[in-house]
């Protein structure tokens, strides 16, 4: 190109530049395009959503109704799918246990198993006693309240996961349960110890789920990740680690899922977690001593003996976590068809097979299309996670879970999960500051600036915004739903 006359090196130029200029552009339409396909596919979903329901609810006089509600239940799964399935996925991912597409997938394939498998078959309506049912006992009044809470509930869904915040999607369908139960029959129709329990939550939840991963990190640093023969201490601990993350799992899947196919007691829940424990440490034993033959003793080498339990536990998570939420989505749906059908507004209603499908399609759609931001939120951004990390946020999530049911607790997986994270983030912390002091280092004293902001391993910013969505999701779809259900009423 050097012996080209100078107009032909102009034009060369000319064109290199053009051509960059058409690159940026390509890139530029990829990004604006990208989320646009996102959005466009659930949309069809919704439309398809909206189609079944005219099928399946037999073409009556309030086919549109229900049409309505196939519609919101469906872009309320997709919500849900979006924003609360990081917190089973987050953890494994953040801990390169699993990459982001096998995330999707295992959590896609369980999340829908749990659903449909072990998901709510009976379902209340007033979403737990919140409302009372002979407050709302108009079945017009009824739908337009359970129509707007819907509605609210999935918006205020879809907000927080643009603004990158995890939040509970059982508090916000209570909320717009709440308030359109006011808006709708007054004050006292809300059983205000109830929501008492839930404000207590927001505090019990993260401050219970922090508490317990911290404690395990505590115990895996201090018997096995800290001394001197590694490998020798994960021989003996990690088999047992296993067996009692199992046992947890088996409780919580008791507790939280498999109670709608057989009716399980705590107290049975707790005796099935214990037996699949024992079995468990025994059958892992072996295994643990083979996978750590001919490993080095490095903290390195621990990390991989933990991989395939943290994959276990995220799909194990995902299975209780389709199982638990899908009411969230489907069960006011559910109530409307009931509503609209029957004529009726009892507390318990069984949900249709079709309004099952919708809910669990639709958190499948909405974690594969919209999910790995929060994914990326809850795995990497709050705090740096590894497989010992990951494995303690897990663990605490089952274990938070239980020892709440045993109390009578009422508290929000997500807000369990994400205080695990947080709880990790914060003993991390603690644990360098603790190790600087033991060097003669005072805390400040003559230490950079930049390796003091190094040993802030949480990131504050994550923390007070996540703290300030939990707080307002309840007034923010109660005041929500209030102002969706008097316009519902006014042009109904």
């Amino acid at each position: 190109m050097s012996d080209l006359p100078p107009s032909n090196k102009n034009q060369w130029k000319t064109l290199d530049k053009d051509l960059g200029r058409i690159a940026q552009m390509e890139q530029a339409m990829t990004f604006i395009t990208r989320p646009m396909v996102a959005v466009s596919i659930g949309l069809l979903f919704v439309l398809i959503c909206a189609v079944a329901a005219v099928v399946f609810s037999g073409g009556t006089s309030s086919t549109l109704i229900i049409v309505m509600a196939a519609a919101f239940g469906a872009y309320m799964a997709l919500n849900i799918g979006a924003n609360d399935v990081a917190n089973n996925m987050g953890p494994a991912v953040g801990a390169n246990a699993l990459t982001m597409g096998g995330a999707l997938i295992i959590a896609a394939v369980f999340e829908t198993l749990g659903a449909l498998v072990a998901g709510g078959d009976v379902v209340s309506t007033i979403s737990g006693g919140i409302v009372a049912p002979e407050s709302v006992a108009d079945p017009d009044t009824f739908v337009w309240a359970m129509m707007a809470a819907l509605i609210a509930a999935a918006v205020w869904l879809n907000l927080a996961t643009w603004l990158g915040a995890p939040v509970s999607t059982t508090h916000s369908i209570v909320g717009g349960v709440m308030g359109a139960g006011i808006t709708a029959a007054g004050f006292d129709a809300v059983a205000w110890g109830k929501m008492g329990q839930i404000a207590a939550s927001w505090v019990i939840s993260p401050v219970l789920g922090g508490l317990i991963a911290a404690l395990f990190l505590a115990f895996i640093k201090a018997f096995i990740n800290d001394v001197p023969d590694k490998l020798g201490a994960a021989r003996r601990w990690v088999p047992i680690l296993i067996g009692i993350m199992f046992g947890a799992f088996s409780a919580y899947l008791a507790v939280k899922g498999l109670k709608k196919i057989i009716e399980v007691s705590l107290a049975q829940a707790m005796v099935l977690g214990l037996v699949v424990a024992v079995v468990s440490a025994v059958v892992m034993r072996p295994m643990v001593r083979k996978q750590a033959d001919g490993m080095e003793n490095r903290k390195k080498s621990l990390k991989k003996l933990f991989g395939m339990p943290l994959i276990v536990s995220a799909a194990l998570l995902s299975f209780a976590h389709g199982a638990n939420d899908v009411a969230n989505a489907v069960g006011p749906l559910a109530a409307i068809v009931h509503a609209v059908q029957d004529n009726a507004t009892e507390a318990k209603v069984t949900i249709p097979i079709w309004v099952m499908v919708i809910g669990a399609g639709g958190i499948s759609f909405g974690l594969l299309l919209f999910g790995p931001k929060l994914i990326r939120l809850v795995g990497a951004e709050i705090t740096k996670l590894n497989a010992l990390r990951a494995y303690c946020v897990a663990l605490s999530a089952a274990i938070t879970v239980i020892v709440a049911s045993w109390l009578g607790l009422p508290v929000s997986s997500t807000h369990i999960a994400v205080g695990a994270v947080f709880g990790v983030g914060f003993y991390r912390e603690w644990h360098a500051e603790r190790r600087f002091r033991k060097l003669g280092i005072s805390k400040g004293a003559e230490v950079p600036v930049e390796e003091r902001k190094r040993r802030k391993l949480v990131r504050r910013v994550h923390f007070l915004g996540i703290a300030a969505a939990w707080v307002v999701t309840v007034p923010a779809t109660a005041i929500l739903s209030a102002g969706i259900f008097m316009v519902l009423r006014f042009v109904s």
